[in-house]
């Protein structure tokens, strides 16, 4: 194992320590830094954000990962293959289990979830907010997808997303086949 791959499991297992959504919560936070939408960060951006959530890495380190997914020779951390590579490593299984879920969301198979793949796949109506008259069904189904949404709440999850949601579950299932039937049951697969 070489430094920076070290690094990357120092980084992952603080964000695993702080529970199931560790990861969703650093991705959903390196989005919003990423203020002009290149889907990079300098290693300045990059170090400062992670000592804002209270994760440290050295000088040393961080550089070393911005060096590893700099995918341009641009000097700045690939934001998405980043993430994908402080995912914890899943067997086939996991994945694939994972996209089925992702692909029975998207109705429209366009790679992207809305409020309107989920309408007509799931109701709200028996929500008790809905019945109280406090929310609306479309409310409730914007409520869903925005718990698997790790950019801004705009209302789209992609698959990359979904699994930055599921990484963390993941991690805290002890075998491939308890977490396949857990998502099995969860999404009637």
């Amino acid at each position: 194992m070489d430094a920076v791959d070290a690094t990357m499991e120092k980084l992952r297992a603080q964000c695993l320590s702080r529970g199931g959504s560790g990861i969703q919560s650093l991705a959903r936070f390196f989005r919003r830094l990423d203020q002009d939408r290149s889907r990079s960060l300098d290693v300045g951006e990059f170090q400062q954000g992670l000592a804002t959530l209270g994760l440290v890495l050295d000088t040393a380190e961080a550089e070393g990962i911005c060096r590893r997914w700099d995918r341009d020779g641009s000097g700045t951390l690939d934001l998405e293959e980043f993430l994908r590579a402080l995912r914890p490593p899943m067997s086939q299984a996991r994945e694939a289990v994972i996209a089925a879920a992702f692909a029975k969301l998207d109705r429209s198979g366009d790679g992207v979830v809305t409020v309107e793949d989920l309408r007509g796949a799931y109701s709200g109506r028996a929500h008790p907010k809905v019945q109280s008259g406090e929310w609306t069904e479309e409310e409730v189904l914007r409520q869903f997808l925005d718990s698997f949404d790790s950019s801004e709440k705009d209302g789209q999850v992609t698959l990359a997303e979904f699994q930055d949601h599921y990484s963390g579950v993941s991690a805290s299932v002890d075998t491939d086949e308890e977490f396949v039937a857990m998502m099995t049951s969860a999404w009637r697969l």
